[in-house]
């Protein structure tokens, strides 16, 4: 029955840790949504949260939830922003929108200290240097 099933691939979708400044001691970076696809996003439901250790502790972040109606195509969406302090857990986002009449969504987990100014890379649309997750 599961085999039955057909999940359509998301592709064209980024995330991206951008920071304030010049990133090397920004203690603020900025989470963004890229839309490189062709058609926009619709309906888009965005969840994010933080979990893993630090300093030996389980640490876990508040579930956040955004909507928005629509991301254009080849356009971006800030959806928060994320502490320094948070960079050593595992920072996921979880993004749900409609495409034509289905339903599709993509999971993005930034590893603990994957998000660091000596990884930065050119983010599409936005054209300023941050993390990116494909």
């Amino acid at each position: 029955m599961k085999n039955d099933i057909i999940v359509p691939e998301v592709k064209d979708v980024l995330v991206a840790a951008v920071p304030r400044k010049d990133g090397h001691n920004e203690e603020l970076w900025d989470i963004f949504i890229i839309n490189l696809r062709e058609a926009p996003m619709e309906n888009v439901l965005i969840t994010s949260q933080g979990y893993g250790e630090i300093e030996g502790k389980d640490k876990t972040t508040t579930v956040l939830r955004h909507f928005h109606q629509s991301i254009g195509s080849q356009d971006l969406l800030k959806v928060e922003p994320i502490q320094r302090e948070l960079f050593g857990l595992k920072n996921e986002y979880w993004i749900s929108f409609n495409h034509e009449d289905k339903m599709l969504d993509k999971r993005f987990v930034f590893t603990p200290n994957q998000i660091d100014a000596a990884r930065l890379e050119d983010v599409p649309v936005l054209n300023r240097p941050g993390v990116v997750l494909r």
